[in-house]
């Protein structure tokens, strides 16, 4: 964080420390039960970028509230899913690596040169990747989740939906409240928020200070090390978030937010579900065997012998201006963002020493970026109508390393020399084809170390509009012009020169296994860049009828895209490094009809949609075995039905829920590389998807209140791999969470909380093993936790 960021957080945390002195009273959500809606049609959102009610908002989208995100226990978007039908969130080999899916359509995180399906904007701060925005959320006042290309209203334009994320703004009514959490794998942790006037009526602040600690969720056998950490997939994170509101007039108002994450933890090792025939190889370089000879992925034991450390670093600054000009309501959103993943990885995910990403920052991501948005909307008779300008400047930094271990040349040398009478293999048969001693072809340590620079300055005008033709039908059309241009430049560097593989072709052998990427001598010193410019059109056409008193039809279209850009890792053709790194833009069409419905005296909304969506040149990262490249599929289609409802039939009850039904497939068009593709369902694309969630709260009497939620999710059979291979297939499955709570007055809380409550085995990703023919291996879903959360509020 540079100096004048630096100085405006500090300053911003040190006032809003300061209201802690003023006395406080309970009021966004108390320990006990909160004053919420009575009516459906009470219920607000911004999905549109403005307040509107959800039940006359004219689009398909799921809307989740501060008291039922506390009481999942949602601190961010992976946390989210559980209350969405039709939303799956999955990380891969690393938390950075984390991809949102809405309907089937999303994108592999596994590149950052590629650019999300699914947006994510946090108080209407763009962020740059999926990954990028996993992290401690703060205080949510609530989260919407919009299903379809957004083409028109959203920072950059996004071909599958936005998570649409809005915090707890400061408030003049001052409340201070802390929180403790415990629970099993060595779960704690915990927060205090505060929030308060500074200056009466005129200067407000809110503080939220975070940490949270657990232990693995893996066992580790680290077979001849270096590594040391016996346990994986841990939580060691501290958050803090700071906010000033600066009421200037009536018509005037700044608000100032500045956040800070760092994460030091370890993630991700696989576990076996499938062990090939290289087992006994991998025995012979092990001495707790290597893999698991007899795969049970379920007793998440894991082989890493190399560190799976993960570095992050998070900090933002914002300053959002809004003014009532009288004719026009104007808003200004100014943000400046700085986010660095320093990550390492046993890449042979294997106790035997293979090969590695180091922990020395030779592996890592940093995303730097500004962006501006400058929005007018205004109201005049029958027509309601914004516009804007939206720019931005993204810088990428990317390294790259792989390195070869100690058994490298050993191991490959018995894979290549295996038969019928040698099952093992010759360990010095690489040096038959090098003509080199035995040890010297792959020497530890030394391998691939690339940098990768990526620029990317986007501008976006975009306008509005819809028109009320009668009290009946309204008319919508928006539009929005992008240009963007994308700067790259990548330098390449063999340590060893690529040794192993010069020599061979020196030696008239030509071997592919000698000469894969990460060993060419073709990148020696090889250095590119190149440049890609888009432009472009989007946007959208829609018409609302009022059918009847709280009954509103519509049917939309719009057309979205999803800018090109560039893969960041080697690719080859027959040992010569690809010439052009770039990918086209990928664009969607879709159409939408539904219905919004208000019922039983405005206690339930219902909403329906039934929805068509195709995309041209589909952006798909694949691990092609080496390296993650992305591959334009030239036809993708979705097509399907969902529903959303929220009802509060009861007082003291409140439920909500939906279900999706989503048949996203390729087109018939072979893809070159993933034979299994055409005319199949996408992965990470189950046909049916479901949520409920119920809160039921009542007075137990003494001034005590007691309150029970559950939520469930289901998911019909989908493929966790992007090429697939059908042993990737993940079976239907339901999560279930669940917490009980005991308040008084508005004081105190003591919860009782579960998570996968009926501790349901599922994979995130199922992936094939590097080295290791036939080995399959999978990144797991969280296994069941239960815990207590202690609250306490002034």
């Amino acid at each position: 964080m540079n100096l004048p960021v630096r100085a405006a957080f500090l300053a911003s945390a040190s006032l809003l420390v300061l209201a802690g002195a003023v006395p406080v009273l309970a009021e966004d959500r108390p320990a006990v039960a909160q004053e919420g809606p009575t009516q459906v049609s009470e219920i607000v959102v911004t999905a549109q970028r403005r307040e509107a009610p959800l039940a006359a908002t004219p689009l398909s989208l799921t809307v989740v509230a501060q008291p039922l995100l506390d009481d999942v226990g949602v601190r961010d978007i992976k946390d989210l899913q559980i209350l969405t039908p039709g939303l799956i969130v999955a990380s891969t080999s690393n938390q950075t690596f984390t991809t949102a899916r809405i309907r089937g359509v999303g994108t592999v995180g596994d590149n950052p040169g590629l650019e999300s399906s699914v947006g994510v904007m946090v108080d209407g701060v763009y962020r740059p990747r999926n990954g990028v925005a996993l992290g401690d959320l703060g205080e949510i006042e609530r989260v919407e989740v919009l299903k379809g290309p957004q083409a028109t209203l959203f920072g950059k334009n996004t071909s599958a939906g936005v998570i649409n994320v809005v915090t707890a703004a400061p408030s003049f009514t001052p409340r201070m409240a802390g929180e403790t959490t415990f629970g099993d794998y060595g779960t704690v942790g915990g927060s205090v928020s505060l929030t308060g006037p500074i200056v009466d009526e005129v200067l407000a602040g809110r503080l939220y200070v975070a940490a949270r600690r657990r232990d693995g969720l893996y066992d580790v056998k680290t077979g001849d090390g270096p590594r040391t950490a016996t346990d994986d997939q841990n939580e060691h994170y501290d958050t803090v978030r700071g906010q000033l509101l600066w009421q200037v007039t009536p018509d005037l108002s700044a608000r100032l937010t500045a956040d800070w994450t760092e994460r030091d933890e370890r993630c991700c090792v696989g576990v076996q579900l499938v062990t090939g025939g290289t087992a006994p190889l991998l025995a012979t370089f092990a001495p707790d065997g290597g893999v698991a000879a007899t795969p049970n992925p379920w007793a998440r034991i894991a082989w890493s012998n190399r560190d799976t450390n993960t570095r992050i670093r998070d900090k933002g600054l914002a300053l959002h201006l809004t003014a009532d000009l009288g004719w026009a309501q104007l808003e200004s959103t100014t943000a400046v963002r700085d986010w660095r993943g320093v990550i390492s990885q046993d890449w042979d995910f294997t106790s035997a020493d293979l090969a590695y990403r180091p922990d020395d920052g030779s592996w890592s991501n940093r995303f730097r970026t500004l962006t501006q948005e400058v929005r007018l909307s205004g109201r005049r008779d029958r027509l309601d109508w914004s516009g804007g300008l939206f720019l931005a400047d993204e810088k990428l930094t990317r390294r790259d390393s792989l390195l070869y271990g100690a058994d490298y040349e050993a191991y490959v040398s018995r894979l290549l020399s295996r038969s019928t009478t040698n099952p093992l293999g010759d360990p010095a048969y690489v040096s038959t084809l090098t003509g080199l001693p035995v040890g010297q072809s792959f020497v530890e340590g030394e391998g691939q170390k690339d940098r990768y620079w990526q620029t990317t300055q986007s501008a976006a005008l975009f306008a509005q509009a819809s028109y009320a033709v009668t009290d009946r039908l309204t008319l919508t059309g928006g539009l929005r012009r992008t240009h963007e241009t994308k700067d790259m430049s990548a330098a390449y560097t063999n340590t060893d020169g690529g040794r192993a593989c010069a020599a061979a072709l020196a030696n008239g052998v030509t071997n592919a296994t000698l000469c894969l990427p990460w060993s060419n001598p073709a990148f020696n010193g090889l250095a590119s860049s190149d440049t890609v410019k888009d432009q472009a059109w989007t946007g959208l056409a829609r018409a609302e009828f009022k059918a009847a008193e709280g009954a509103r039809l519509y049917a939309s279209w719009s057309r979205g895209r999803k800018n090109g850009g560039f893969n960041l890792d080697r690719g080859q053709t027959n040992l010569v490094p690809d010439t052009s790194r770039a990918f086209p833009a990928e664009s969607a069409e879709a159409w939408e009809v539904g219905v919004k419905s208000v019922l039983l005296d405005r206690r339930l909304l219902v909403g329906a949609a039934a929805f068509r969506q195709t995309y041209d040149d589909f952006q798909l990262n694949t691990f092609l075995g080496t390296t993650f490249l992305v591959r334009s599929v030239p036809h993708v289609r979705a097509k399907g039905v969902e529903a959303d409802f929220m009802l509060l039939p009861v007082e003291g009850l409140s439920l909500q829920g939906g279900v999706t039904y989503a048949q996203t497939e390729y087109g018939d068009e072979a893809v070159p590389g993933l034979p299994l593709l055409a005319g199949r369902r996408l992965a990470f694309a189950p046909l049916w998807s479901g949520s409920l969630a119920g809160t039921y709260e009542r007075s137990v009497g003494s001034g005590l209140t007691g309150r029970v939620t559950l939520a469930a999710k289901y998911s019909s059979e989908y493929n966790t791999g992007s090429d697939l291979d059908p042993a990737k297939s993940q079976p239907g499955f339901w999560l279930v969470d669940g917490r009980v709570a005991l308040a008084r007055d508005e004081a105190w809380s003591v919860e009782l909380w579960g998570r996968n409550l009926f501790d349901q085995d599922y994979r995130q990703v199922a992936f094939g093993a590097p080295f290791q023919a036939g080995t399959l291996g999978a990144f797991l879903g969280a296994p069941r936790m239960v815990g207590v959360t202690l609250r306490m509020i002034r």
